[in-house]
């Protein structure tokens, strides 16, 4: 079974936001170590604000390691060359997507201000997914979805609320299940499991969720992964959660779950 973790950040300058470690730098090659160690094959990076160079250590990373690193990375929506951007986007090695997380100053409204209408035809015609950090906003991801069929969408981080844990994480779960059932252009990353829970390995609180997520999503549209620069635990137990203490997750559905689903999703070939 080849594992693909569906987010990771590296980075080389910056101050990392306060749930990462707070370190001057993660490289591809501290990732690749701490990949092999945890028994990860690949990983998708999502190049991160707060280093201003975050896209070139991406693009190299692919460069050094096409195999083993694909991006899903951002841009300035409200530029005037968008429409040119976006159909060349697929065009830069290991280029799958594009995410957004709405955190830096600037991008907080572009969800609901109108600077994203032109994108998701855009992305749509262009076959370029749009993972998004979009939590309590269940009722926007369903809209886009229904209005562009085509359109391609990935949920970030559970559909969590961030900075919560146990049952308050998962307080707007269902709306985006409901989301899930109605449109099957969306899909969910499973990634930071272990930190919405407040209790030790094996991250009891948050089985059922992530039961409820496959049981609406599939194996298909449910992605899993890490984050893991923020996580509570090691990578290795990060994989060992849905490999070894989920009893309904396996088979094929497991091999689906752990990278084969999303690497299909986002069109990574690598």
């Amino acid at each position: 079974m080849r594992i693909t973790d569906g987010q990771i950040h590296i980075w080389s300058s910056g101050t990392p936001m306060n749930m990462h470690r707070q370190v001057s730098a993660y490289s591809a090659a501290e990732a690749l170590r701490d990949m092999d160690e945890a028994g990860v094959d690949s990983a998708i990076i999502h190049p991160p604000s707060w280093d201003p160079k975050c896209s070139e250590v991406a693009a190299a990373a692919v460069k050094a390691h096409p195999h083993r690193f694909a991006i899903l990375d951002a841009f300035d929506v409200t530029a005037a060359d968008g429409r040119e951007t976006v159909r060349t986007w697929r065009q830069r090695p290991g280029m799958c997507g594009l995410r957004f997380a709405f955190l830096r100053p600037g991008t907080t409204t572009w969800l609901t201000d109108g600077s994203m209408e032109w994108l998701w035809p855009e992305a749509a015609k262009h076959d370029v997914p749009i993972a998004m950090l979009v939590p309590s906003r269940a009722h926007e991801v369903g809209e886009i979805a229904r209005r562009f069929p085509d359109l391609k969408l990935i949920i970030d981080h559970c559909a969590a609320r961030r900075g919560k844990v146990d049952a308050e994480a998962f307080e707007d779960l269902d709306t985006f299940l409901d989301v899930a059932r109605k449109h099957p252009n969306v899909a969910i990353k499973a990634t930071g499991a272990p930190s919405y829970s407040s209790g030790p390995y094996p991250f009891k609180s948050v089985h059922d969720p992530l039961h409820r997520m496959f049981d609406a999503f599939g194996p298909e549209r449910m992605f899993w992964g890490t984050d893991i620069t923020r996580m509570p635990c090691s990578w290795r137990q990060c994989v060992t959660l849905f490999t070894e203490e989920l009893p309904w997750l396996k088979g094929r559905d497991l091999e689906l779950v752990m990278g084969e689903a999303m690497r299909r999703f986002i069109g990574w070939t690598g």
